[in-house]
């Protein structure tokens, strides 16, 4: 199984993509962790926010892989401390196919990306920068994975 990490945003501070990559390094092949970094749309001063969200989305449908199970981080999801996510991270690895997890972009993600999740998934009801929800995400799936294993990173 993959971890497809499909985030709105490029051009991430270095800080960023040295803590994402230690992070998901050190997923283990069965559960690899992959990062998709989708541009996000233009902005300018008259832009439509929805219409923005829709082209981000199909941006993001485009980059799902086939099969996949899609989980939206969203404010409004399902928060789960550590211990839930190593279940779910469990049953994910004993479904079998991958996982696609959508982050959205400044205005986060459109009714149509939300309404395609089979779960919807908030790491926090603090707003995060996009830049740290990736950072978050992989150090809680590697957490997690800990967890599983009983290796000691975990210690919790």
């Amino acid at each position: 199984m993959k971890i497809h990490l499909i985030a709105v945003g490029n051009k991430m501070p270095a800080w960023v993509t040295t803590a994402y990559q230690e992070y998901a390094k050190r997923m283990p092949r069965e559960c690899s962790l992959q990062l998709l970094e989708i541009n996000p749309v233009h902005r300018g001063k008259s832009s439509s926010t929805r219409r923005s969200k829709q082209e981000e989305c199909k941006r993001i449908q485009a980059a799902i892989p086939k099969g996949a199970s899609v989980i939206s981080l969203d404010e409004h999801g399902k928060s789960w401390t550590t211990k839930q996510l190593c279940k779910q991270l469990e049953r994910w690895l004993q479904d079998g196919p991958d996982i696609a997890l959508l982050v959205g972009g400044a205005d986060g993600l459109s009714a149509e990306c939300l309404q395609q999740s089979r779960l919807k998934w908030s790491l926090s009801p603090l707003t995060l920068p996009h830049p740290m929800v990736r950072v978050v995400v992989a150090e809680q799936l590697y957490r997690a994975w800990s967890l599983l294993n009983g290796h000691p990173y975990h210690r919790g």
